[in-house]
């Protein structure tokens, strides 16, 4: 892990000493009132920024934590694995401090990344910056939404020869890394890499990472994330074959179920347009839209 941390100024993530052996105990208390809109709002997006700083262990990844300006930074070209949090704006001379960042990330040759503005960041002052140096805005990159556990049935059936395992070691890591590729459509390539830094992390606390295999085949994948009192969901995917037979819903509602077993109360997750209506049958509510800014070194001048 390349830690960045300035030392001179608050830190945004709540970072332990123990991180730097490897360690986050951060977890925060459970969040029982399913009716405490707001409280539930945060605390998706907080479990949703807490599962990338986790992935902070790994010894080829950046995790740089500041007064203005957190990310957690990998090798992966995608949106979703390289993220960076503004906590705030100086007074002075944020257009710098925003070109300084962007061009460290070109010097790392970065491809990807998403930027999240925190609540309370002057909007349209932190939108002049980021348009004008490439970034995207994206006011529904995707629906944030959640789920009372204590209101969901455990007597499910699975689809007919469909069994889930939890990854516990490297050759069932690396076959959920390569269902993930496929389903997600990560080039073949990037699975060397995604392994590289995801296997310090996927199975340790606070992760849960699930395989689902059917007849003995590895065709699906999930995780689930318990922090900031919630259980969040992520990763979620199918290969194409394995699509529409239930099997991406059993996915999400075994993990849930195991967290609930534990004693957490609600469930969390960020869906796309895609997996939106499968989410609302299972018994997920809309709490908002995640928007975010999205930058692609190659778009930039």
């Amino acid at each position: 892990m390349r830690l960045l941390v300035d030392r001179s100024v608050r830190p945004f993530f709540r970072l332990n000493p123990s991180h730097l052996r490897g360690k986050i105990i951060y977890m925060g208390n459970i969040l029982a009132d399913f009716t405490d809109t707001e409280s539930v709002k945060a605390s998706i997006k907080e479990n949703w920024k807490n599962y990338h700083y986790f992935l902070g262990r790994a010894p080829s990844v950046e995790l740089s934590i500041g007064r203005y300006l957190t990310w957690l930074i990998t090798d992966m070209p995608d949106h979703f694995l390289n993220m960076v949090v503004c906590t705030e704006l100086p007074q002075e001379g944020s257009e710098i401090l925003i070109k300084e960042a962007l061009e460290h990330f070109k010097t790392l040759d970065i491809k990807k990344l998403c930027w999240l503005a925190e609540t309370g960041v002057p909007a349209q002052e932190i939108k002049k910056h980021l348009l004008a140096n490439g970034l995207t805005f994206r006011e529904s990159f995707a629906t944030e939404m959640a789920i009372d556990l204590t209101a969901i049935s455990g007597d499910r059936v699975d689809p007919d020869g469909l069994e889930i395992i939890l990854v516990d070691d490297d050759v069932s890591l690396r076959q959920w890394i390569h269902v993930a590729s496929v389903g997600f459509g990560v080039s073949p390539e990037m699975e060397d890499v995604w392994f590289e830094f995801f296997n310090y992390a996927a199975c340790r606390t606070p992760f849960q990472t699930y395989l689902g295999l059917l007849h003995g085949k590895p065709v699906a994948t999930s995780q689930v994330s318990n922090s900031a009192g919630v259980a969040g969901i992520y990763n979620v995917t199918c290969l194409p074959e394995a699509r529409r037979r239930g099997i991406g819903s059993a996915l999400v509602m075994k993990p849930l179920l195991a967290t609930r077993n534990i004693g957490m109360k609600i469930g969390v997750l960020q869906s796309s347009s895609m997996g939106y209506n499968a989410y609302r049958r299972l018994g997920f509510q809309d709490f908002g839209q995640l928007s975010v800014y999205l930058w692609d070194q190659g778009a930039v001048s």
